[in-house]
């Protein structure tokens, strides 16, 4: 069995999730690289960087979340079975509908809405300067 520096419980929990999603440790590809970004020597120099690839859907996973590889292999394997539900469920998944939302908050307004926008901005500022102390000053 795999050790991956998490409680008993939680590697249990992993382990029947992937048999769950059907799996299996065999159909594994494996590979430590050196990490990047923030954290200094520890992260540059060693190989704490967990690369997964899942065979059969060709799904790959690099995890360097945390200083320890073994923590990383665990949290790797967790990441790989989310995308791999995501990827049976379809576009109901949690992650995609996250990800439309920015895409749809990023994208530009047309010119109608702006317009709409600003009157509204405008209606609302007059507003609020009608409620105004009459005298000056407050």
């Amino acid at each position: 069995m795999l050790s991956f520096g998490v409680s008993p419980e939680k590697a249990d929990a992993l382990r029947a999730r992937m048999e769950r999603l059907g799996l299996r440790e065999a159909d594994l590809e494996e590979s430590f690289v050196k990490g990047g970004g923030a954290g200094g020597q520890k992260i540059n120099k060693t190989s704490s960087c967990v690369w997964l690839r899942h065979k059969p859907s060709g799904l790959e996973v690099k995890c360097q979340w945390e200083r320890s590889q073994a923590l990383n292999r665990f949290l790797a394997r967790r990441e790989l079975c989310d995308q791999l539900e995501a990827r049976q469920r379809g576009a109901a998944s949690a992650r995609q509908q996250a990800q439309e939302k920015i895409r749809r908050q990023k994208r530009r307004r047309s010119r109608r809405q702006r317009a709409r926008m600003l009157a509204d901005k405008r209606q609302h500022s007059a507003k609020k300067a009608a409620r105004r102390f009459a005298g000056g000053h407050e």
